[in-house]
């Protein structure tokens, strides 16, 4: 039997062992060496450094994937998957530093638990995910910019100075904030258009399927 499948041009393999899937692997390992440097060590500067390596391999993995024709079924689920843990291990770490609202955590919490109850369903019904498309692979860039930023603790810059803005906006009232913060609005800009569109090839799928019944 062949161990390759062609799914739109593209040739995707049954392989486990391969590069960009060794490449993802390490990304995942790189994640509790990043929580230990932060919370168990006056080393945050070394976990900056951690968390910017494993967020830029999201990048090279995908190039080798594709470059060198190792496109696998395990790397286009297990490669979104560590996507989704650095972002929450990334979130949820700067939200304990103090540098992120609350409604942004439980927004991404939700977000990834709806993006996955729902591939998980197109799974077991439609045996196949929509393919990831660029502007969530722009809002991952960003959330990950903004996490690193925010790290950093620096820069600051000015706040819009619109009146009234709520507490739960920094960067929109008079006051100065971290220019992570503003990726991290991109982020999410990014990742809801992302979403509806997830959520519109999803639907056509399921009518796709259900109508070759």
């Amino acid at each position: 039997m062949a161990d390759t499948e062609s799914t739109n041009d593209e040739e995707v393999l049954d392989k486990v062992l391969t590069a960009p899937n060794v490449i993802t692997l390490v990304r995942l390992l790189l994640l509790p060496l990043f929580v230990w440097l932060l919370f168990f060590t006056p080393y945050r500067f070394a976990a900056l450094v951690v968390f910017a390596i494993a967020a830029s391999t999201d990048w090279v993995d995908g190039q080798v994937a594709r470059r060198t024709h190792q496109v696998s079924k395990l790397g286009k689920l297990f490669d979104p998957f560590v996507d989704r843990l650095l972002i929450a291990v990334g979130v949820v770490s700067v939200f304990l530093l103090g540098d992120l609202p609350l409604w942004i955590l439980i927004f991404l919490i939700v977000r990834d638990c709806l993006l996955l109850l729902g591939g998980k369903y197109l799974l077991s019904t439609v045996g196949e995910v929509p393919p990831v498309v660029y502007v969530g692979k722009f809002a991952t860039a960003f959330l990950m910019f903004g996490f690193c930023f925010l790290l950093l603790g620096m820069p600051q810059v000015p706040g819009l100075g619109i009146e009234g803005a709520p507490a739960w906006l920094p960067g929109f009232g008079s006051e100065p904030a971290q220019l992570g913060i503003w990726f991290i609005y991109a982020g999410i800009i990014c990742s809801v258009i992302a979403f509806c569109i997830y959520a519109v090839r999803g639907a056509q799928m399921l009518r796709a399927r259900r109508g070759a019944l």
